[in-house]
């Protein structure tokens, strides 16, 4: 790396759970296409769904993708604008090299990152989920292409909250959660977005993470696993991030130094989700009563709250994302050593699940990777 980045004395937003949770979304979009397409072919797939939310949610997907082709320039251009932060420029130059690595180690080469977007907002979308109050059980909806997903992201604040608004009246527990990124699955040319760039001093490491993660996404993609998809997309991010700094900057940089140091506060953190979610489970399942039932959790929830510093409100839905999203990595470690620490053997052999039927949706990880380890990654 020809030039170092500098470090800064303060961190941004505080991440309120573990940091891949809040930056990550695989966002629903309609067709390849690319400005107002986008959006007239969203009209045409209304039509196919039946349900109000369906289509509300496909119409808002496709104008907020076009507002954003509005502010798009060409990321070589945005690298190169004085008018940004040195700091902002130089991280902005590495996307190219994140990108390339990405390819080395068995990413699909695509068209994404080669522009870039600056958001005037903090977050690139909200993610409104929802899950029974005393039952780990996450409300879905059903898309064409995707499948079945826990989520959906919402371009405005407002419009996540209103459509909040009606399922915690039902009765679910609701979570409402910044994401300063998300994956069209390789049917858009994705930018980089303002809000991938973290004021931390492990923000190269941060970016590194964001990108593969992405491109995990445009490179595999198991129809209605959500759980598999994000799970493997931040193993990947995670591991290939540290490759990428030891490589790029050394193992023993102020960056790699910076990274791991919050690498470390995240693990923290999912271990406190972790435990809070084993413990719940098996209070739901108990002989409680309801109200015994829901006085624990309390309880449980506001240690929890207190133990990782949360900034937002902590309930069923906020913790069964985190199993989304942090899930299955002794098994894909495992299938990485099957395959001889060979990312794209890996890669390769992942694949392999795209076209595969699966007896439930968000498939316990370990049945379905195990299959894999011992066929001894071919």
């Amino acid at each position: 790396m020809s030039e170092r980045l500098p470090a800064t004395a303060r961190r941004g937003a505080a991440r309120s759970l573990s940091a891949p949770l809040h930056r990550r979304l695989l966002l629903l979009l309609p067709a390849r296409a690319a400005g107002a397409a986008s959006a007239l072919f969203a009209l045409a797939l209304c039509s196919l769904l039946s349900a109000c939310t369906e289509v509300r949610y496909v119409a808002q997907a496709s104008l907020g993708q076009l507002s954003m082709a509005w502010k798009t320039e060409s990321l070589k251009d945005a690298a190169f604008d004085a008018r940004r932060s040195w700091r902002t420029r130089a991280l902005l130059r590495e996307v190219p090299h994140i990108k390339r690595f990405g390819e080395r180690h068995g990413l699909t080469p695509t068209g994404n990152y080669t522009t870039y977007v600056e958001l005037e907002r903090p977050a690139a979308v909200w993610v409104v989920s929802a899950c029974e109050p005393l039952r780990f059980r996450s409300k879905t909806w059903s898309f064409p292409i995707v499948g079945t997903v826990p989520y959906l992201g919402w371009f405005h604040l407002d419009d996540a909250r209103a459509f909040a608004a009606p399922l915690k009246a039902a009765g679910w527990d609701v979570d409402v959660r910044p994401a300063g990124a998300y994956s069209t699955l390789g049917w858009l040319e994705d930018p980089v977005l303002s809000t991938m760039i973290s004021s931390g001093d492990d923000a190269l490491g941060d970016l590194a993470n964001v990108v593969l993660h992405e491109s995990l996404h445009a490179t595999l993609y198991v129809k209605g696993q959500t759980r598999l998809n994000e799970s493997l997309a931040n193993f990947v991010g995670d591991e290939l991030a540290k490759a990428y700094l030891d490589e790029r900057v050394g193992p023993f940089s102020a960056e790699k130094t910076s990274y791991m140091r919050e690498q470390e506060r995240s693990e923290a953190r999912a271990r406190a989700l972790h435990d809070a979610y084993i413990h719940l489970n098996r209070l739901y399942a108990s002989s409680a009563s309801d109200a015994e039932k829901r006085a624990e959790k309390r309880a449980v929830l506001a240690r929890l709250a207190a133990d990782i510093g949360a900034r937002r409100p902590l309930n069923n839905a906020a913790l069964v994302q985190f199993r989304v999203y942090n899930s299955g990595s002794e098994e894909l470690s495992a299938l990485l050593a099957t395959c001889g620490g060979s990312w794209p053997r890996f890669v390769g052999a992942l694949k392999k699940l795209e076209g595969q039927r699966f007896a439930a949706s968000q498939e316990n990880i370990g049945r379905v990777v195990e299959p894999l380890i011992q066929a001894g990654c071919r």
